[in-house]
Protein backbone atom coordinates (compact mmCIF):
# COMPACT_ATOMS: atom_id res chain seq x y z
CA UNK A 1 0.00 0.00 0.00
CA UNK A 2 2.57 2.44 0.72
CA UNK A 3 4.60 1.82 -2.26
CA UNK A 4 2.33 3.85 -4.71
CA UNK A 5 3.41 6.31 -6.50
CA UNK A 6 3.06 9.68 -4.60
CA UNK A 7 0.68 11.80 -6.51
CA UNK A 8 0.38 15.91 -6.75
CA UNK A 9 -3.39 17.43 -5.56
CA UNK A 10 -3.71 18.89 -8.34
CA UNK A 11 -2.34 19.82 -12.34
CA UNK A 12 -2.44 23.06 -13.21
CA UNK A 13 -4.22 24.11 -16.29
CA UNK A 14 -4.84 27.81 -17.82
CA UNK A 15 -7.61 29.48 -15.10
CA UNK A 16 -8.75 25.67 -14.41
CA UNK A 17 -7.24 22.36 -12.85
CA UNK A 18 -7.73 18.96 -12.51
CA UNK A 19 -7.98 17.19 -9.14
CA UNK A 20 -7.72 13.49 -8.16
CA UNK A 21 -11.29 11.20 -9.02
CA UNK A 22 -12.82 10.81 -5.43
CA UNK A 23 -16.62 11.06 -6.66
CA UNK A 24 -18.94 10.87 -3.25
CA UNK A 25 -21.02 7.80 -2.38
CA UNK A 26 -24.57 8.79 -3.33
CA UNK A 27 -27.22 8.88 -0.71
CA UNK A 28 -30.62 8.92 -1.98
CA UNK A 29 -32.92 8.36 0.76
CA UNK A 30 -35.21 11.35 1.06
CA UNK A 31 -34.54 11.92 4.68
CA UNK A 32 -31.45 12.99 3.70
CA UNK A 33 -32.90 16.04 2.86
CA UNK A 34 -34.02 16.89 6.16
CA UNK A 35 -31.49 16.40 8.34
CA UNK A 36 -31.70 19.34 11.20
CA UNK A 37 -28.98 22.36 11.42
CA UNK A 38 -26.40 21.09 13.99
CA UNK A 39 -25.59 24.05 16.62
CA UNK A 40 -22.43 25.73 15.63
CA UNK A 41 -19.24 25.02 17.54
CA UNK A 42 -18.45 28.85 16.37
CA UNK A 43 -19.82 32.01 14.58
CA UNK A 44 -20.45 31.38 11.35
CA UNK A 45 -17.73 33.18 9.06
CA UNK A 46 -18.73 35.54 6.30
CA UNK A 47 -19.03 33.60 3.05
CA UNK A 48 -19.79 34.41 -0.36
CA UNK A 49 -22.21 32.22 -1.68
CA UNK A 50 -22.35 30.10 -4.91
CA UNK A 51 -25.01 32.73 -6.20
CA UNK A 52 -22.65 35.58 -6.07
CA UNK A 53 -19.68 33.77 -7.48
CA UNK A 54 -22.01 32.18 -10.51
CA UNK A 55 -21.54 28.62 -9.81
CA UNK A 56 -23.33 27.09 -12.77
CA UNK A 57 -26.81 25.65 -11.36
CA UNK A 58 -27.49 24.06 -14.12
CA UNK A 59 -24.26 21.68 -14.54
CA UNK A 60 -24.57 20.36 -11.54
CA UNK A 61 -25.81 16.68 -11.77
CA UNK A 62 -27.91 15.98 -9.02
CA UNK A 63 -29.20 16.82 -5.52
CA UNK A 64 -26.64 17.24 -2.76
CA UNK A 65 -26.28 14.41 -0.61
CA UNK A 66 -26.03 14.54 3.14
CA UNK A 67 -23.87 12.76 5.75
CA UNK A 68 -23.30 12.51 9.59
CA UNK A 69 -21.63 16.10 11.27
CA UNK A 70 -18.69 17.46 10.47
CA UNK A 71 -16.11 15.68 12.94
CA UNK A 72 -12.86 16.48 10.81
CA UNK A 73 -11.65 18.77 8.60
CA UNK A 74 -9.13 18.52 5.41
CA UNK A 75 -7.17 20.83 4.11
CA UNK A 76 -6.23 21.00 0.64
CA UNK A 77 -4.36 23.40 -2.27
CA UNK A 78 -5.62 23.75 -5.57
CA UNK A 79 -2.57 24.00 -7.57
CA UNK A 80 -3.13 27.60 -8.91
CA UNK A 81 -0.29 30.16 -9.21
CA UNK A 82 -0.10 32.42 -6.05
CA UNK A 83 -0.10 35.45 -7.90
CA UNK A 84 -3.74 36.06 -9.24
CA UNK A 85 -5.82 39.19 -8.44
CA UNK A 86 -8.59 38.06 -5.91
CA UNK A 87 -11.05 39.83 -7.72
CA UNK A 88 -10.64 37.10 -10.00
CA UNK A 89 -11.45 34.37 -7.60
CA UNK A 90 -14.87 34.03 -8.96
CA UNK A 91 -13.69 33.03 -12.15
CA UNK A 92 -11.32 30.43 -10.75
CA UNK A 93 -14.24 29.11 -9.08
CA UNK A 94 -16.41 28.31 -12.03
CA UNK A 95 -13.17 26.86 -14.05
CA UNK A 96 -12.80 24.47 -10.85
CA UNK A 97 -16.40 23.39 -11.01
CA UNK A 98 -16.54 22.89 -14.75
CA UNK A 99 -13.34 20.77 -14.63
CA UNK A 100 -14.78 19.09 -11.55
CA UNK A 101 -17.66 18.07 -13.34
CA UNK A 102 -16.78 17.85 -17.17
CA UNK A 103 -13.41 16.28 -16.52
CA UNK A 104 -13.71 14.42 -12.97
CA UNK A 105 -17.49 13.29 -13.72
CA UNK A 106 -18.62 14.36 -10.43
CA UNK A 107 -21.99 16.29 -9.37
CA UNK A 108 -20.54 19.50 -8.57
CA UNK A 109 -17.60 20.83 -7.38
CA UNK A 110 -15.66 18.56 -4.96
CA UNK A 111 -14.50 20.95 -2.16
CA UNK A 112 -17.46 22.41 0.71
CA UNK A 113 -15.14 25.41 0.88
CA UNK A 114 -12.67 27.56 -0.63
CA UNK A 115 -10.65 30.32 0.50
CA UNK A 116 -8.83 33.06 -1.73
CA UNK A 117 -5.36 34.81 -1.06
CA UNK A 118 -6.95 37.85 0.59
CA UNK A 119 -9.08 35.29 3.35
CA UNK A 120 -12.38 35.48 1.45
CA UNK A 121 -14.16 32.47 1.72
CA UNK A 122 -16.41 31.19 -0.85
CA UNK A 123 -19.12 28.52 -0.87
CA UNK A 124 -18.01 25.17 -3.00
CA UNK A 125 -20.26 22.40 -3.19
CA UNK A 126 -24.29 23.08 -3.28
CA UNK A 127 -26.45 21.96 -0.68
CA UNK A 128 -26.65 24.69 2.11
CA UNK A 129 -23.83 25.73 3.79
CA UNK A 130 -24.92 25.30 7.44
CA UNK A 131 -25.59 21.11 6.36
CA UNK A 132 -23.53 18.66 6.47
CA UNK A 133 -23.10 18.26 2.70
CA UNK A 134 -20.77 15.13 1.33
CA UNK A 135 -18.12 16.63 -0.55
CA UNK A 136 -15.96 14.76 -3.41
CA UNK A 137 -12.49 16.32 -1.48
CA UNK A 138 -11.09 13.52 0.40
CA UNK A 139 -10.69 10.01 -0.97
CA UNK A 140 -12.04 7.20 1.32
CA UNK A 141 -12.65 10.02 3.89
CA UNK A 142 -16.04 12.33 2.34
CA UNK A 143 -18.28 11.31 5.24
CA UNK A 144 -18.56 13.04 8.12
CA UNK A 145 -15.57 15.49 7.18
CA UNK A 146 -15.70 19.06 5.48
CA UNK A 147 -13.02 19.76 2.52
CA UNK A 148 -11.40 23.40 2.48
CA UNK A 149 -9.30 24.64 -0.17
CA UNK A 150 -6.70 27.29 0.05
CA UNK A 151 -6.79 28.78 -3.88
CA UNK A 152 -2.65 28.83 -4.95
CA UNK A 153 0.37 26.26 -4.20
CA UNK A 154 1.81 26.32 -1.14
CA UNK A 155 5.03 23.87 -1.47
CA UNK A 156 8.07 23.95 0.45
CA UNK A 157 9.19 27.93 1.01
CA UNK A 158 5.70 29.67 0.25
CA UNK A 159 4.63 31.85 2.01
CA UNK A 160 1.32 31.30 2.91
CA UNK A 161 -0.52 34.57 4.15
CA UNK A 162 -2.18 34.83 7.48
CA UNK A 163 -5.28 35.71 6.15
CA UNK A 164 -5.48 32.19 4.38
CA UNK A 165 -4.78 30.71 8.00
CA UNK A 166 -7.53 32.52 9.64
CA UNK A 167 -10.45 31.95 7.29
CA UNK A 168 -9.67 28.62 7.15
CA UNK A 169 -9.50 28.35 11.23
CA UNK A 170 -12.91 30.25 11.35
CA UNK A 171 -14.54 28.20 8.97
CA UNK A 172 -13.01 24.54 10.36
CA UNK A 173 -14.41 26.51 13.83
CA UNK A 174 -18.13 26.70 12.88
CA UNK A 175 -18.45 23.26 10.68
CA UNK A 176 -16.62 21.23 13.11
CA UNK A 177 -19.71 19.57 15.53
CA UNK A 178 -19.53 20.80 19.14
CA UNK A 179 -17.42 18.75 21.77
CA UNK A 180 -14.69 17.95 19.36
CA UNK A 181 -11.08 19.26 20.11
CA UNK A 182 -9.85 20.59 17.06
CA UNK A 183 -6.46 20.14 18.07
CA UNK A 184 -6.99 16.21 18.71
CA UNK A 185 -7.43 13.25 16.99
CA UNK A 186 -10.51 11.23 15.77
CA UNK A 187 -11.31 7.98 14.40
CA UNK A 188 -12.25 7.37 10.80
CA UNK A 189 -13.32 4.59 8.68
CA UNK A 190 -11.80 4.75 5.33
CA UNK A 191 -14.32 3.81 2.47
CA UNK A 192 -11.81 3.27 -0.31
CA UNK A 193 -9.15 0.92 -0.72
CA UNK A 194 -7.23 3.52 -3.21
CA UNK A 195 -6.71 6.34 0.28
CA UNK A 196 -3.66 5.59 2.42
CA UNK A 197 -5.57 2.75 4.42
CA UNK A 198 -7.90 -0.01 3.14
CA UNK A 199 -11.42 0.29 2.80
CA UNK A 200 -13.16 -0.75 6.43
CA UNK A 201 -9.50 0.18 8.15
CA UNK A 202 -10.13 2.66 11.12
CA UNK A 203 -7.60 5.08 11.79
CA UNK A 204 -6.95 8.05 14.24
CA UNK A 205 -5.64 11.16 12.05
CA UNK A 206 -6.12 14.38 13.23
CA UNK A 207 -9.52 16.52 13.35
CA UNK A 208 -7.66 19.27 11.21
CA UNK A 209 -5.83 16.85 8.71
CA UNK A 210 -4.17 17.28 5.61
CA UNK A 211 -5.49 15.96 2.22
CA UNK A 212 -1.73 14.21 2.48
CA UNK A 213 -2.62 12.61 5.77
CA UNK A 214 -5.02 10.30 3.70
CA UNK A 215 -4.17 10.21 0.55
CA UNK A 216 -0.62 9.49 -1.19
CA UNK A 217 -0.18 12.94 -2.52
CA UNK A 218 1.92 16.73 -1.59
CA UNK A 219 -1.60 18.33 -0.83
CA UNK A 220 -1.93 20.46 1.08
CA UNK A 221 1.78 21.70 -0.47
CA UNK A 222 4.69 21.99 2.84
CA UNK A 223 4.56 25.29 3.36
CA UNK A 224 0.35 24.61 4.34
CA UNK A 225 0.66 21.67 5.91
CA UNK A 226 3.49 23.25 8.10
CA UNK A 227 0.69 25.78 9.00
CA UNK A 228 -2.19 22.74 10.54
CA UNK A 229 -0.64 23.31 13.93
CA UNK A 230 -1.81 27.14 13.86
CA UNK A 231 -4.51 25.93 12.47
CA UNK A 232 -6.00 24.12 14.75
CA UNK A 233 -4.85 26.50 17.58
CA UNK A 234 -6.57 29.26 15.57
CA UNK A 235 -9.37 27.23 15.66
CA UNK A 236 -9.90 26.16 19.28
CA UNK A 237 -9.06 29.58 20.22
CA UNK A 238 -12.17 30.75 18.37
CA UNK A 239 -14.36 28.07 19.77
CA UNK A 240 -13.24 28.77 23.07
CA UNK A 241 -14.55 32.47 22.46
CA UNK A 242 -17.64 30.57 22.41
CA UNK A 243 -18.14 29.61 25.51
Amino acid sequence: MWSRRLVPCAVVLPLAFLVLRDAPVRFDAPEQHALPVAPPGAPQPDIVPRSSWHADEKMVKHAAAYTGRVSAAFIHHTGHPNGYDCADAPELLRAIQENHIKSDGWDDIGYNFLVDRCGTIYEGRAGGITRPVRGAHTKGFNADTVGIAAIGTFGADVPVPAAVVEAIARVVAWKLRPGIDPRGAVRLVSTNDESRFPKGHAVELHVVSGHRDSYLTDCPGDALYAQLPAIREATAAFRERRR
